[in-house]
C-alpha cells in the first residue's frame, strides 16, 4: 500500500509540473512571438500596421520605478497600442487599443483564432462581448467567456501587453 500511495504522489507531482512546465512554455512562446514581429505585424484581412511591440521582458520583470513620470505621460497623450500576437491552438490571437485622455476609447481584434469554422464562430461571438467588457472595466481583469476559454484568455494577454505599452 505504501509503494502505490508513493506512485501515486509521484505521478501527481509530475503532472503539476507538467503543468507548469506547459504554462510557462506558453509564456515563453508568447515573448518569441513578440519579438519576432516588432517591426511590422500582419493583420487578418490582408492589410498591414506598423508598431512596436514595446519590451516582451521576463515574466517575472515588474519595470522600472524612474520610468513613472514618463509612463503617465505616455497614457495621457493618448494614441494606439498594439499588443503581442499570442499563439493559441487554434491561431493567434492580437489586439490594439486606442488610449484616449488616459482611458480605453476603443479595442480593436487585429488577429482572432482561425483554425476552422467554428473557431471562426466562436472568435466571432467572443471578441464583441470582450470588447464590451473591456471598455466597461478599463482594464484587462474581466471574466472569459464561456464556451470561448482559449480566445478570451489569448484576447486578454494580447490585450494586457497592449495597455503595458501604454502604461496604463
Amino acid at each position: 500500500m505504501r509503494i502505490r500511495a508513493a506512485v501515486s504522489a509521484t505521478l501527481a507531482s509530475a503532472g503539476i509540473l507538467l503543468a507548469g512546465w506547459q504554462s510557462g512554455a506558453h509564456v515563453a512562446g508568447t515573448a518569441s512571438a513578440a519579438g519576432s514581429t516588432a517591426g511590422t505585424t500582419g493583420i487578418a484581412g490582408g492589410s498591414v500596421s506598423s508598431g512596436s511591440a514595446g519590451s516582451a521582458g521576463s515574466a517575472g520583470s515588474a519595470g522600472s520605478a524612474g520610468s513613472a513620470g514618463a509612463a503617465g505621460s505616455a497614457a495621457k497623450a493618448g494614441g494606439t497600442f498594439v499588443g503581442d500576437v499570442v499563439q493559441t491552438r487554434f491561431g493567434p490571437v492580437q489586439v490594439q487599443i486606442t488610449v484616449s485622455g488616459g482611458t480605453i476609447s476603443d479595442v480593436t481584434a487585429l488577429q482572432l483564432t482561425d483554425d476552422g469554422g467554428r473557431s471562426v464562430q466562436i472568435s466571432n461571438y467572443a471578441a464583441p462581448l470582450l470588447r464590451a467588457e473591456v471598455l466597461q472595466a478599463q482594464s484587462a481583469n474581466v471574466q472569459t467567456i464561456g464556451g470561448a476559454t482559449v480566445t478570451s484568455d489569448a484576447y486578454l494577454t494580447s490585450l494586457q501587453a497592449a495597455l503595458d505599452a501604454a502604461h496604463l
